[in-house]
């Protein structure tokens, strides 16, 4: 068995129209500017409470207000804000159908993510999605892979874990595990680079390739 560890946004959804109008909210309804669009597209991927403190400072209170708020608009209509990537479909499936073990490890909100994945065409194939669920426990990506490596009994040599940020692949390397990036969501391939990327991918098709050495070696 090869457990395929899969990123949401920027990985399997384009989801920058929901996070961006979310976040936008939020600041909205905090009464404070919100940064330009090209600052608010490298707040995809890290965990909000780590993002929201760089511009409206390190109160706890607030934060949470920050957070609180940009739910109150993503659990209304932002999850639904998003596009499958082309490739990405018919790649899942091909997976599936090579008895492939495919998660999902995704810093998003569990119950938001879950929602999404219940809701894509191909999500019935997602055997799990970790994500945080608000407890503090297993909300970093080194947390959530070595989670996902116990829940299945899956060695890291026979794992991979693919996303389109450096937490992706750092998460991957703390745990041993294959460190797949993929060019076409919201990191750069510098970032990807100097995380330590096994590979990159241009496209799903890509990717596709390079799991394939993989599946033959196990």
């Amino acid at each position: 068995m090869q457990l395929v560890l899969f990123d949401l946004d920027g990985t399997l959804i384009h989801s920058e129209a929901g996070i961006v109008g979310s976040l936008r909210h939020a600041f909205d309804r905090l009464g404070h500017l919100a940064p330009p669009l090209e600052e608010l597209r490298r707040w995809i991927g890290p965990p909000l409470r780590q993002s929201f403190p760089r511009v409206i400072g390190d109160d706890p209170a607030r934060v949470e207000q920050a957070v609180a708020y940009y739910r109150e608009r993503f659990d209304s209509v932002g999850w639904t804000e998003h596009e499958v990537y082309p490739g990405i479909a018919s790649l899942v499936e091909a997976l599936a159908a090579a008895d492939r073990t495919l998660a999902i490890v995704t810093t998003k909100m569990r119950t938001q993510a879950r929602r999404i994945v219940d809701h894509l065409p191909f999500g019935h194939h997602f055997r799990e999605v970790y994500g945080p669920t608000g407890d503090g426990q297993h909300s970093e990506k080194t947390q959530m892979i070595a989670r996902a490596l116990a829940d299945f009994d899956v060695a890291p040599a026979r794992a991979v874990m693919i996303g389109d940020r450096h937490f992706d692949i750092e998460g991957a390397r703390s745990n041993g595990v294959r460190g797949l990036g993929v060019a076409w969501g919201f990191g750069s391939r510098e970032e990807l680079e100097q995380a330590g990327a096994d590979a990159i991918a241009a496209t799903p098709a890509e990717l596709g390739a390079l799991l394939r050495p993989v599946e033959a070696l196990n």
